[in-house]
C-alpha cells in the first residue's frame, strides 16, 4: 500500500511538473451570459437633479444597485436599461419621447426579448406615475377627481395591454413592478391646507397602487412594495430630520430619500436620491426572494 501511495504522489509530482512547463495558460471559463432589462420611466433609467435643477441620468439608480447586487451571484450578468424620463403609459407603447428602435420603448423591448430568449433572466417595470394627471408626483385637491374618474382608469387599462405583450414575448419571463412613493407628502410641511392634501393624497396613492399591483399579478408580475418601504402611510411617530425638524414618519423619508424638500434651486424634485434608490433596489431585492 505505501508503494502504491507513493507512486500515485510521484505521478501527480509529474503531472503537475509538465503542465507547468507546457507553457499552456490555465482554462479560464466564462460564466454564461444573462440579461437584466429595465423598463418604465426616469426611475427606471436612474435620474438625480444637478445643481442646476436639472434632472439627469446617474449610475445610481435603482436599476444600477439591484443590478451590482444581482451581479454577485451572477458575474455574466449585463444590465440594459430603457427606461425613458417622462414616459407614460401611452408613450410607452407609441414612442414620442425617447428614441427607440421600432418606434417604442415596449416595441424595443419585445424586439430585445425576442433576440435573447431563454437568457433574459430579470424584467424590472415602473411606469404610471407621469401620466396619471399628477396623481402620483403633484396630487392637489384640484386634480383629484380627475384622477379618480380619467387617469386611473387608463393607465390600468394601458398597462393591461403592456403587459399582455411582454407576456406574448417572453411568457415564463421573471417580471417584478413596484408600486409608487409619494413625493406629495412633502407639502406636509406647508402647515393645515398641506396636511390635508398629504392625508388625502396617502389615501389616493394607497388605493392607485392597489389597481396597479392587481394588474401586475393578473400576469404572474411581483410587486416591490417600495410604498411600504418609504412608510408611505407611517404618520406616526414623530421623527428628527436635521434641518427640517419633527416630522410624521412618512414625510421623513420623502424628506430624507428623496430630493423633494430639497433647496432651490435643486429641489423640489420628485426623483429618489441615492439612498432612496438604494431603498427601492432592497424593495426588489425582497420581491425577488434574494434576501
Amino acid at each position: 500500500m505505501y508503494r502504491v501511495l507513493s507512486a500515485l504522489a510521484v505521478a501527480a509530482a509529474l503531472a503537475v511538473a509538465v503542465a507547468g512547463c507546457s507553457g499552456s495558460p490555465p482554462v479560464r471559463h466564462r460564466p454564461p451570459v444573462s440579461y437584466y432589462l429595465s423598463l418604465g420611466d426616469s426611475l427606471a433609467q436612474g435620474v438625480q437633479p444637478d445643481a442646476a435643477g436639472t434632472s439627469v441620468e446617474t449610475r445610481r439608480g435603482y436599476a444600477d444597485q439591484l443590478y451590482a447586487a444581482l451581479r454577485v451571484q451572477h458575474p455574466g450578468l449585463r444590465l440594459i436599461k430603457l427606461g425613458c424620463p417622462g414616459e407614460t403609459t401611452v408613450t410607452m407603447m407609441r414612442g414620442g419621447i425617447c428614441h427607440y428602435r421600432g418606434g417604442s420603448q415596449l416595441a424595443a423591448a419585445i424586439s430585445f426579448l425576442r433576440a435573447h430568449r431563454a437568457k433574459v433572466s430579470l424584467v424590472t417595470i415602473d411606469i404610471g406615475a407621469n401620466d396619471a394627471d399628477g396623481c402620483v408626483t403633484r396630487l392637489t385637491f384640484a386634480n383629484f377627481a380627475s384622477c379618480l374618474a380619467k387617469s386611473v382608469p387608463q393607465v390600468t387599462a394601458n398597462l393591461t395591454k403592456i403587459l399582455t405583450r411582454l407576456r406574448q414575448a417572453d411568457p415564463k419571463g421573471r417580471v417584478i413592478a413596484m408600486s409608487y412613493y409619494l413625493p406629495a407628502l412633502a407639502q406636509w410641511r406647508d402647515g393645515l391646507a398641506g396636511q390635508a392634501v398629504a392625508r388625502v393624497s396617502e389615501l389616493a396613492i394607497a388605493g392607485y397602487n392597489i389597481l396597479l399591483n392587481r394588474v401586475y399579478q393578473t400576469h404572474g408580475v411581483r410587486v416591490a412594495n417600495v410604498f411600504g418601504a418609504f412608510h408611505t402611510s407611517d404618520f406616526a411617530p414623530l421623527v428628527t430630520v436635521p434641518g427640517f425638524g419633527r416630522l410624521p414618519r412618512n414625510v421623513a423619508a420623502i424628506c430624507q430619500w428623496t430630493w423633494e424638500c430639497a433647496a432651490p434651486p435643486r429641489g423640489p424634485n420628485v426623483h429618489a436620491n441615492p439612498v432612496g434608490y438604494q431603498v427601492i433596489a432592497g424593495a426588489f431585492l425582497r420581491a425577488d426572494g434574494a434576501r
